[in-house]
């Protein structure tokens, strides 16, 4: 990804956090996001968000991160953090110190693919 030109149109949303919300079927060896409960966690975000005053930030569902048997992912752009969060106190981390703060949150952050 290379750095954005002075041509380019100003950035619409300051940041976009997507949520994968993949479904494999029951069983799958790699599992899914979604079986982890990554929807829940995504419509946790979305209200956590506009709490926390994130107008500039998008939280959308994305289909497959190809990440899922380390789910349920979250990468955040326009940096490409990658995120593991389980629950809203983990995606409440990353909403706070990531998005709002400008910082890592390296408990949650996924190893480099």
């Amino acid at each position: 990804m290379g750095d954005r030109q002075t041509s380019d149109p100003p950035l619409y949303y300051d940041s976009h956090v997507f949520v994968c919300c993949n479904r494999r079927p029951d069983g799958h060896p790699r599992g899914s996001c979604v079986a982890k409960g990554s929807e829940k966690l995504r419509a946790y975000m979305k209200v956590r968000a506009k709490e926390l005053g994130l107008l500039a930030t998008r939280i959308n569902a994305s289909l497959c991160l190809d990440r899922c048997e380390l789910g349920p992912c979250v990468v955040i752009y326009p940096e490409g953090v990658w995120y593991r969060i389980s629950n809203t106190v983990e995606a409440d981390a990353v909403l706070e110190r990531h998005v709002r703060d400008g910082e890592r949150v390296p408990d949650l952050m996924l190893p480099a693919p």
